[in-house]
């Protein structure tokens, strides 16, 4: 038996990987709809689901009572389940006859957007075709058959996701410290996958325009920014140059931050021969000089050396965020406990208190106990709960269900 929360659901015994997802997710919607619960103002949101059978999305739909949409996903099953950003007069019609009403605020964070080293060591490719499967950059033509079309995917990966993670992080910190939205408006969501979801529900931001939403996304990129208007400057003497505090509030201080975080990362790089520009008598004056209270004024480095890491330093602590979301007014994005086709893992709300203990790859988990055997094609090595499995090529192995689910899910194996 594997057990959700101490519910029980039978193993399938459906025998294509597709199928048995699919069933698989049937059980956990009849055991646990009751879970799902409702976004604010509901009859106000369009619905939208992906379906198992076909991959099509199924939208506009509007729904009076969250038992409605509990019964859909338990008899129709779809892979993703999401609800509009948007209000709306008549959600289920038309886009262009719904009557908009306002939408959310809301940011998107996917390690897919994130530059992390390790991408081209768990990105893999399926070819459509016949099925032949490998890691890396997809091939021009399929070794299989020949074939040039190709489904791309990533494997969960501890860095990507510790780097979204910290990348939410750091956009939560923007939105209270620099916006004002205290931690009750404020609504952090692991997406199942490869990130995190950000809304903010409040009634001032709901009727922004899409030029707005690009102006709070540019200041939270960094886009743009001038250090000179943040209070880094040559001062009117000679040679002095003034500087924001170290603890100043908003884009000031994450300038001195990032500068001494840039600093600090390149005074380890002169060990190994990078010195990027600046000696190693240099980066250690700037350090001595701040490690005894902020000063600017270091002897050999001029403005145009400041603003230059200032640059770099803009590049540490702003938050990289999905731009193309936040500006989306139409966009839907996942219902919170349902499941994510492509891991299996919950789209589950992450207190705000708990954001530096969670674990995506532990709490996200929608099955604890029991096993599968499955045939595995090929996979990387990947985390779920507190083990790790792989890699396999061409391999029959039994896994604890979630992680057998999980390759399931990724169709990097089919079940015995």
């Amino acid at each position: 038996m594997v057990e959700e929360s101490g519910r029980g659901v039978g193993i399938p015994t459906v025998r294509n990987a597709s199928g048995l997802v699919k069933q698989i997710f049937s059980e956990y919607y009849r055991s646990n709809g009751a879970r799902i619960q409702p976004p604010t103002d509901f009859q106000r949101r369009e619905f939208g689901f992906i379906l198992f059978d076909t991959g099509t999305m199924v939208r506009h739909q509007g729904y009076h009572h969250i038992d409605e949409v509990r019964e859909f996903l338990q008899s129709t099953v779809p892979s993703h389940a999401y609800y509009s950003a948007g209000l709306y007069e008549r959600p289920g019609e038309t886009m262009d006859k719904k009557g908009w009403l306002g939408t959310d605020l809301m940011f998107d964070i996917d390690f897919d957007h994130i530059p992390t080293p390790c991408k081209k060591n768990h990105e893999y490719w399926i070819c459509v075709r016949c099925d032949h499967t490998s890691t890396g950059r997809r091939p021009e033509t399929c070794p299989g058959c020949g074939g040039g079309k190709f489904k791309e995917e990533a494997w969960l990966c501890e860095t990507c996701l510790d780097a979204s993670k910290a990348e939410m992080q750091k956009l939560v910190d923007f939105l209270i410290v620099d916006f004002g939205f205290s931690t009750e408006e404020i609504d952090v969501i692991f997406s199942g996958h490869r990130g995190y979801h950000v809304h903010v529900e409040k009634e001032e931001v709901r009727l922004l325009s899409q030029a707005a939403r690009k102006e709070i996304v540019d200041y939270i990129a960094g886009t743009g920014l001038k250090a000179e208007y943040h209070g880094l400057r040559e001062a009117e003497k000679a040679s002095r140059v003034e500087g924001p505090q170290i603890d100043a509030k908003g884009w000031p201080g994450r300038l001195a931050k990032g500068i001494y975080d840039v600093v600090s990362s390149r005074s380890q790089d002169t060990k190994r021969g990078k010195g990027r520009g600046m000696s190693p008598a240099q980066k250690r004056l700037i350090l001595d000089a701040w490690d005894r209270g902020l000063s600017w004024n270091v002897k050999g480095v001029g403005i145009k050396t400041w603003l230059r890491l200032a640059y770099s330093g803009v590049q540490k602590h702003a938050a990289q965020i999905d731009t193309v979301v936040t500006t989306d007014m139409r966009r839907l994005i996942r219902l919170p406990d349902t499941l994510h086709g492509k891991t299996g893992l919950k789209v589950i709300h992450v207190p705000i208190h708990s954001l530096e203990s969670f674990d995506p790859l532990k709490d996200a988990i929608a099955f604890h106990g029991g096993s599968m055997q499955v045939e595995v094609r090929q996979a990387h090595a990947f985390r779920i709960g507190d083990a790790t499995y792989g890699p396999f090529v061409r391999e029959r192995v039994e896994l604890p269900f979630a992680a057998a689910l999980y390759l399931l899910c990724k169709n990097a194996a089919i079940p015995i």
